[in-house]
């Protein structure tokens, strides 16, 4: 068991883990479930492991490349609960500022044509970003 919390520490300082990814992570080296289990809970007491905190972090650190939906489907993937990824998404900011930034790194100029137009949305569609967030991003590029 002692081995087991070094090993889960040794994970939490490169980088936060969320519970379910330490969880994998760690149990090919556990000799039972219920050992994993009193690791997990004691770091989670302790405060060294808090599933709020990653989403938090993690949000933040991928926010200025990827919409909502885009985060809350990677934080979902890493076992992270619903409630705290809508805790942690108002951090990334709006989403229609974040949209409209991406387009104008990656595009620059409104769609001359309609395939154009679908190319850009396809692209904003595969970052995460709401329909809303890129019909307003493309709307008001084509107003300028």
């Amino acid at each position: 068991m002692a081995d087991l919390r070094v090993r889960a520490l040794q994970c939490l300082t490169r980088r936060d883990h969320s519970r379910a990814e330490l969880h994998a992570k760690l149990a090919a080296h556990a000799d039972s479930e219920e050992a994993l289990t009193a690791v997990l809970d004691a770091l989670q007491a302790e405060h060294l492991l808090s599933d709020t905190r990653y989403a938090s972090q993690r949000v933040s650190a991928r926010a200025n490349r990827y919409g909502n939906g885009r985060l809350r489907q990677e934080l979902r993937h890493k076992g992270v609960s619903d409630g705290d990824i809508e805790a942690a998404l108002p951090e990334a900011g709006d989403e229609g500022e974040r949209c409209r930034a991406i387009w104008a790194k990656k595009f620059g100029q409104p769609p001359q044509s309609a395939e154009e137009r679908a190319k850009q949305m396809r692209f904003l569609q595969y970052r995460g970003f709401s329909a809303e967030a890129i019909r307003q991003t493309l709307r008001g590029a084509r107003e300028e």
